[in-house]
């Protein structure tokens, strides 16, 4: 910076103050101050240079260098700490600015406003809200919307206090003396009738039984978004929780809508709104699943003369998202298009997960495709989307994608994409995610933490599970839960048992999933007093309704442990209507204990709920070909065919040097075919000498003994385990994946190689996993 005279200095900085772009010119500045003039309105300037590049040190060196600081310097300091995060210190600063006598203007209340709201503090911000009105500031535009903010993302701490010990911090403060200061000061500017809390008292209002939306048809894109808040709608509204508009059925919560009051007053007494004034509302109303309230904002923002922006159509999209209404989501992604606001990657990013939720993968897809940039966000979106919808290998090549374009995965990403690691056991990709996670320091996040238990689970490996969730400082009921459906995946039911009670001795109410969890550990492991004893205390202790997943496990229970009739009249007497997927656990235990007669009954149910359920009619097929009804059977697969409908075949996968093998039933197109049935043939010989005899009961087809004997040999989960026996060095573990349940004779004869071959074999079939060792599996042949 060139040498100037303090004069010509003084009058270029106050001239044009922005003009300094760098702490190094800022500095220099600073020091010509010093050494030419001892000004205090200098001084107070570039306190003010210093706090707008964002200079906290200087910032604060700066302003403990004045004796008596004018209102200028107090808000380029409070600015400064709230703009770094430190909410504490902008709030001190706040109480000794009051300390000094002055008196805050419009500059200073948005950042004082916005420390109260990250300190999840609402006590505190009503209390500044006081002050705001004490002093006439409530109309002014910035600190309207500072308060609408802050309304919208605490008033849940209103109705419902702090859930997390994450959020305890605003009690500690609460307690200091800065805060007890800070009530007292603001309590003598609070003393007006339309401040403080008597500002926030709720009016009381009366919703008719049925009022009808204004039905005039208005077609100009000035006063509304082109088509998807149509005028003519009706709105409903009666006893029920619901509101109908446009065909969706939108929540009514009168909590939800008494906590946005506070939010509506501001709105309502500010004399000038902006574009962000709207959006804060629709966004507050969205966020706080007030769906039908903020629709109709959006159409009082087209009146006002106000286009909706990026901001307003990325809030209203997850709405739609929400109730799967693309046509919809696609008239904002056409509006979008024609306002040229389509290359907005927040726009971007919710059109990808709206067409995600929707199942229009392909829409998201293209959507992300056109994307002129692609952030984190937009990334995270199409993964997300794609596991999602079960297309994990396209989720986990986007995220290769991802990281070889050298965007950085956020916490986010692992947890979108993990759940596909999971669905393939994929362990060797889990493991490689683990370790990118501990290098990017994102274990210690409970989300992700959760996310690595539910991967370790399911890919097999339970007891690295549940060392991750032992190192969780603070499990949330996600990781919680997480750990005891990984135990009932694994039949390990009373580890799954005891977790549960841990939970409820740290007073961590269980909720709807972790009895799903719960009892499913129950269900595989035939505990059925333990089970009747959870399924009760649901209603009884938490008051939590038994829902279809509940019953499911409960009637799969009884049907495993034999007791049939029992588990059709659970199903029939269940206070909701049973699915023929509940009905399916049932036809299930038939098969198994062979009764056909109760079998046919359930099929009958199944049948006029779902006609065209594949899964039943082969079932009951079986049962067919297992009672030697092979008319029926015959019968029954004709009619089948004849609907275009096809048996899902057997499959089995296994992970062999990062590859993943796949094998269905008597499979010879395998590369190493030969050297596996060359396998297979030497365990069977050493499996007869043990004592091996084949049940060929599972074998339901109308052929000779020998035949199905052979038919067995072929299965593919046996051709998979004999590919890992001769590809894997010994001792190394058998990890074998099947998408159908395995049969009884596989079962047995897997405990007998386990034996032969001195290995570990972990079977997860389309229900648990089996653990094979030294003959023995963990499931003690109940499955």
């Amino acid at each position: 910076m060139s040498t100037a005279t303090p004069n010509t200095l003084l009058k270029t900085l106050l001239q044009n103050p922005s003009s300094i772009k760098t702490r190094s010119q800022a500095k220099q500045l600073h020091a010509q101050i010093l050494k030419s003039t001892s000004s205090s309105s200098l001084i107070n300037t570039i306190l003010s240079i210093y706090s707008n590049l964002g200079l906290l040190q200087e910032a604060h060196l700066t302003f403990s260098t004045l004796v008596d600081p004018p209102t200028l310097s107090w808000k380029s300091i409070i600015r400064c700490y709230t703009s770094h995060g430190l909410f504490h210190q902008s709030i001190a600063s706040f109480i000794g600015m009051r300390a000094f006598g002055k008196y805050p203007d419009h500059h200073i209340f948005p950042s004082v406003l916005k420390s109260c709201t990250c300190l999840m503090d609402l006590k505190l911000g009503e209390s500044v809200h006081a002050c705001v009105i004490r002093l006439g500031l409530d109309s002014d535009l910035y600190t309207g919307n500072a308060l609408m903010n802050m309304y919208c993302k605490l008033q849940q701490c209103r109705e419902e206090g702090p859930k997390s010990p994450n959020l305890n911090e605003h009690q500690v403060y609460d307690k200091t003396p800065a805060r007890r200061l800070f009530k007292e000061s603001l309590n003598n500017l609070s003393s007006s009738s339309d401040s403080g809390n008597g500002f926030l008292q709720r009016e009381s209002s009366s919703l008719s039984s049925k009022q009808t939306a204004d039905t005039e048809t208005c077609n100009n894109f000035d006063h509304r978004v082109d088509g998807f808040v149509h005028r003519n709608a009706n709105i409903e509204f009666s006893d029920c929780p619901c509101i109908i508009v446009d065909g969706i059925p939108l929540r009514w919560d009168s909590k939800e809508v008494f906590c946005m009051e506070s939010v509506r007053k501001v709105f309502e007494r500010m004399p000038v709104r902006d574009i962000v004034s709207w959006n804060t509302l629709i966004a507050g109303n969205a966020q706080n699943g007030i769906h039908r309230e903020a629709l109709m904002i959006v159409r009082e923002m087209g009146l006002a003369g106000l286009k909706p922006d990026s901001f307003t159509l990325s809030t209203v999209l997850p709405i739609f998202a929400e109730y799967v209404d693309v046509s919809k989501g696609k008239e904002i992604h056409g509006y979008a298009i024609r306002n040229g606001l389509i290359s907005d990657v927040f726009i971007g990013s919710s059109l990808i997960d709206m067409y995600a939720k929707c199942t229009r993968v392909e829409d998201s897809r293209r959507v992300f495709d056109l994307l002129p940039q692609h952030d984190a966000i937009s990334w995270n979106s199409i993964i997300a989307g794609c596991v999602q919808n079960g297309l994990f290998d396209e989720g986990l090549r986007l995220f290769r994608q991802m990281v070889i374009s050298k965007m950085k995965p956020k916490h986010v990403t692992f947890s979108s994409i993990m759940p596909a690691c999971a669905h393939l056991t994929t362990l060797h990709l889990g493991k490689q995610l683990h370790g990118y996670i501990i290098r990017s320091r994102f274990d210690d996040n409970v989300f992700i933490a959760s996310s690595l238990v539910d991967l370790y689970a399911k890919c097999g490996n339970i007891r690295i599970a549940r060392w991750i969730f032992d190192k969780i400082e603070l499990p949330d009921m996600v990781s919680w839960t997480a750990m005891i459906m990984g135990y009932a995946l694994h039949g390990w039911a009373n580890e799954a048992l005891s977790l549960f009670r841990q939970m409820e001795m740290e007073n961590v109410r269980p909720n709807y999933v972790a009895f799903v969890a719960v009892l499913t550990a129950c269900s595989h492991f035939g505990l059925i007093d333990e089970s009747w004893k959870l399924f009760h205390s649901m209603s009884r202790d938490y008051g939590i309704a038994p829902g279809l997943e509940h019953y499911a496990a409960v009637a799969d229970l009884l049907g495993r442990a034999g007791r049939l009739e029992e588990a059709y009249e659970l199903i029939s007497t269940m206070h909701i209507q049973p699915t023929a997927c509940v009905w399916s656990t049932l036809l299930g235990a038939c098969r198994v204990h062979k009764n056909l007669e109760l079998a046919e009954k359930v099929a009958e149910k199944i049948f006029k709920l779902e006609p065209d359920n594949m899964g039943s009619q082969v079932l009951m097929s079986n049962i067919y070909s297992a009672a030697g009804r092979w008319k029926d059977a015959a019968s029954l697969r004709i009619a089948m065919k004849g609907r275009g409908m096809r048996k899902k075949p057997a499959c089995s996968w296994i992970e062999v040097k990062n590859k993943v093998h796949a094998f269905t039933a008597d499979d010879k197109t395998h590369p190493y075919y030969d050297k596996i049935h060359e396998a297979l043939q030497v365990m069977s010989e050493q499996m007869v000498r043990e004592g091996y005899v084949p049940n060929t009961d599972d074998v339901l087809h109308d052929v000779e003994e020998e035949q199905k004997r052979y038919i067995l040999c072929s299965h593919s989960e046996r051709l998979a385990i004999a590919f890992g026996i001769i590809s894997t060095p010994y001792g190394t573990t058998i990890r074998v994946t099947k998408n159908l349940r395995v049969c009884v004779d596989c079962h047995t004869a897997t405990k007998f190689i386990s034996k032969i071959v001195g290995r570990e074999i972990v079977v997860r079939d389309v229900s648990r996993f089996h653990h094979f060792k030294d003959g023995k599996c963990s499931c003690g042949d109940y499955w």
